[in-house]
């Protein structure tokens, strides 16, 4: 894929000229700065005019903040995807409400800009028809600095834990920043709904098993292979477990 045409939106030009340079040092992947904005109205008259493939979004900014103009870009005809670029945390949620991609801190550092930036490859890359197979067959996770790829075929379970997801294979853990309902969407096929906090690998269920659990009481989980632990199943969902043992 060629490199990502990238739109800067930041009142203050020095943040905006510390995002050039960093996305100047990108290579996994490539990435331009292919314009730059001030304001949400400037913003707006360059993707009038020209195709982006990202915008990395301030929040607050004069006139229109980068929420609203978040909103507006998504009536776009060619809306790029959003990363938001903000020193006040405290917008996460209302910024994951409006199908960010990402949400970065500042002062942004490469290695988060980089992991941003590959989200929003492989979500442009399925835009565009042109991943094959249509969705990878691996997680992208980045933690304590590196960023690693964990093949699904090693995913046991996904687990969501606050505002992040465990992944969990048979020899450890990791943290990845996302949804578990568009994992859930993304990976229909290969993983089970058990729970509203839990998807489970299909291939991987051995058992349904009468279970306490000192939150949810008396009802039932699933076994699975490689782990000792034991995953609650909602009322809801034990029938569609049964299904899936061949019951």
């Amino acid at each position: 894929m060629t490199a990502l045409r990238v739109l800067i939106v930041d009142d203050e030009p020095l943040a905006r000229a510390r995002l050039r340079t960093l996305l100047g040092d990108c290579s996994q992947p490539e990435a331009i700065a292919a314009g730059e904005a001030g304001s949400a109205a400037q913003a707006m008259e360059l993707v009038s005019r020209q195709r982006f493939d990202v915008a990395l979004l301030d929040i607050h900014m004069p006139g229109a903040d980068g929420l609203q103009l978040a909103t507006a870009l998504r009536q776009a005809p060619q809306a790029p995807l959003v990363v938001f670029v903000t020193a006040h945390a405290e917008h996460a949620v209302a910024a994951f409400d409006l199908d960010a991609v990402d949400y970065l801190t500042k002062p942004v550092r490469l290695a988060r800009l980089q992991a941003a930036l590959q989200k929003t490859q492989l979500l442009a890359q399925l835009k565009q028809g042109l991943a094959a197979p249509s969705v990878p067959d691996w997680l992208l996770i980045t933690e304590r600095g590196r960023t690693l790829r964990v093949p699904l075929s090693e995913v046991l379970y996904l687990k969501a834990e606050l505002k992040y997801v465990t992944v969990r294979t048979a020899d450890a853990s990791h943290l990845l920043d996302g949804s578990l309902s568009q994992l859930e969407e993304r990976f229909a096929g290969r993983f089970l709904r058990i729970h509203r906090n839990a998807l489970v690998a299909r291939n991987a269920v051995r058992a349904l098993v009468r279970h306490h659990d000192a939150d949810e009481g008396e009802g039932w989980a699933v076994r699975l292979a490689g782990i000792d632990e034991l995953l609650m199943v909602s009322r809801r969902q034990v029938a569609a477990v049964r299904e899936a043992l061949g019951e």
